[in-house]
């Protein structure tokens, strides 16, 4: 019995071994060869399946593996299959195909050096630039038309074999188009009709609509790199006439030109006709890789040959990609109808047409409502940004169902592909099944991921002094200043204040005194006696001036006499 969840790494590793041995000796004594990474992928899209009843997390005993085994087997000994043939196109595609950065030296120039100093000698350098330096010397005797012999014109054949390479890619790429097409229009059909015979190949029409929509998907990707090989082309054939014409303006007529100069244009020279004969590598293997896909289209005319879809076409509009998403131009979705959902518009966002659109830019609502058809979605309908992804949809109406509930759909869409496990690689599916994830992509990482910039105009204005000033008047920065300061104060304590008078002012100054106030005390005799003085009275006059300049004064006795009192 055996139990993933617990087991080790290397155990698990050792029972998924086994599993893929077995079912590989099984399907070669049926006469089937078949690899082992189709194997395993096989083992993991059963294991994903849930109409399988496969739960890792339970322990599995010897049938639960015979039954994996018996159920792989059968698949992939299904010759009547457009969804093995699919599987087997993917993983074919996924083991063959190498992107531009692995067509370069073993020893990039800028690596080479260290590399050579960590193990060998300063001689293979040498010999290596010497080598470079007599094919550049070749390369500008062969442009002057005094050597050179036995060397091929590259870019001139590079010029005639990009076009002859593109245009059997354009062929097969509109083949399966129109497949794809003519497919989608009887699914479409289909769901409005409920005729047996018609019912019983919707299973078979979905899994040949995913066949030609990854074959189409294939060869957008094989179309891009051929592009790029005849815009690197152009570049090389400029910067090689630029070369020479330096080369040929440094030599002239000269007997004699330092190496110092030349040298390094030779080296220039012959780096260039390296990637020359670098980019025919490469327009080989794309053409023989477009070649080889054919092999996984031929259940396209054993199961649906002309006569039949013809009779499933009968009085069906068959319509492009680009007309479905012409009939939609001109609709938006009205933002204002939502309020937490973001969307994205053309006119709005910057580098709209890189963002990366999920599902490879099928609608989403279609894809899950519609139990896996694939209709394009218009961008210019608005994109969706919902968890940092994005999402397209075919119509105003899809948008909006879509939004309401995206987790539901997104859902739905996911086990939809654990049911095809076709879809996980054609809707790029790859962050929700990490086990079923391309090796190309597990190696490089997913690196196309662009973030949206979203355009808007706004203003804003700063103030000039956010906070209240504190600036201190008092404050002084310089010591010198401060050793003023405090040599001032120490000889002001030691300093006394004096006054004087006149006799015109002597007596205009406002005085104050503080004297302490009587108390009264109290004695008691045996005899209860008193006596009263007089209260002195004394009227000064004159004292405050008047019209002569001496102050004269007079002063009035008014005291009483003590009989008086």
């Amino acid at each position: 019995m055996y139990c993933w969840s617990r087991m080790s790494h290397s155990q698990a590793e050792s029972v998924i071994k086994n599993i893929i041995r077995e079912i590989g000796q099984e399907c070669a004594m049926k006469g089937q060869t078949v690899s082992e990474t189709l194997v395993a992928f096989m083992v993991k899209a059963v294991v994903l399946d849930p109409r399988n009843e496969f739960n890792v997390d339970r322990t599995l005993t010897k049938n639960d593996v015979q039954k994996l085994i018996k159920l792989c087997v059968s698949r992939l000994l299904d010759a009547v299959n457009p969804s093995l043939d699919t599987i087997k196109m993917q993983v074919y595609f996924d083991m063959n195909y190498t992107n531009r950065a692995a067509l370069q030296s073993v020893f990039p120039q800028t690596e080479l050096g260290v590399f050579l100093s960590l193990s060998k000698k300063d001689k293979e350098r040498q010999l290596k630039e010497l080598t470079m330096i007599v094919t550049g010397i070749r390369l500008f005797n062969k442009d002057c038309g005094k050597g050179g012999e036995g060397i091929d014109d590259l870019p001139a054949i590079l010029n005639e074999a990009i076009p002859a390479a593109t245009q059997p890619i354009d062929a097969e790429l509109r083949a399966s188009q129109d497949l794809a097409y003519r497919y989608t229009a009887v699914l479409e059909m289909m769901r409005e009709s409920s005729h047996r015979n018609i019912e019983a190949r919707l299973s078979m029409l979905k899994e040949a609509l995913f066949n030609v929509r990854q074959h189409e998907a294939f060869l957008y990707i094989i179309l891009s790199d051929v592009i790029t090989c005849a815009q690197e082309v152009e570049m090389m054939d400029k910067q090689f006439a630029a070369q020479i014409e330096q080369l040929k303006n440094t030599v002239q007529a000269k007997t004699a030109v330092p190496t110092s100069q030349v040298f390094p244009i030779f080296l220039a020279l012959a780096n260039l006709w390296t990637s020359f004969q670098d980019e025919i590598l490469l327009l080989s293997f794309l053409t023989n890789l477009t070649g080889s896909l054919q092999q996984f289209l031929g259940i396209h005319a054993q199961l649906f040959p002309d006569d039949v879809m013809e009779s499933l076409l009968e009085g069906v509009t068959v319509k492009s990609d680009e007309q479905r998403i012409k009939e939609t131009m001109g609709i938006k979705v009205n933002v204002s109808d939502f309020k937490e959902q973001e969307w994205l518009f053309p006119e709005t966002t910057a580098n709209f047409d890189q963002l990366l659109i999920q599902y490879r830019g099928f609608c989403a609502h279609t894809l899950a409502e519609k139990d896996g058809l694939l209709l394009p979605g218009n961008p210019a309908i608005g994109i969706l940004k919902h968890k940092e992804k994005y999402y397209t949809f075919s119509s105003k109406e899809s948008a909006y169902v879509f939004a309401q509930n995206p987790d539901m759909f997104i859902q739905l869409i996911g086990e939809k592909a654990k049911e095809c496990a076709e879809l996980i690689q054609l809707l790029e599916l790859h962050h929700q099944f990490e086990s079923l994830a391309p090796h190309s992509q597990v190696r490089s990482g997913d690196k196309r991921s662009v973030k949206p910039i979203t355009k808007c105009d706004s203003s804003t204005q700063t103030d000039t002094h956010i906070l209240p000033p504190t600036i201190v008047k008092s404050y002084e920065w310089n010591e010198w200043e401060l050793r003023r300061k405090a040599i001032k104060l120490a000889n002001l304590r030691r300093k006394l204040t004096h006054s004087v008078q006149t006799n015109l002012s002597h007596m205009r100054r406002d005085d104050s005194t503080q004297v302490y106030l009587l108390k009264d005390f109290g004695t008691q005799t045996k005899l209860d006696n008193s006596s009263n003085v007089p209260r002195p009275q004394i009227f000064l006059a004159g004292l405050r001036g008047g019209s002569t300049p001496t102050t004269c004064m007079v002063k009035v006795n008014l005291t009483r006499a003590v009989d008086e009192t």
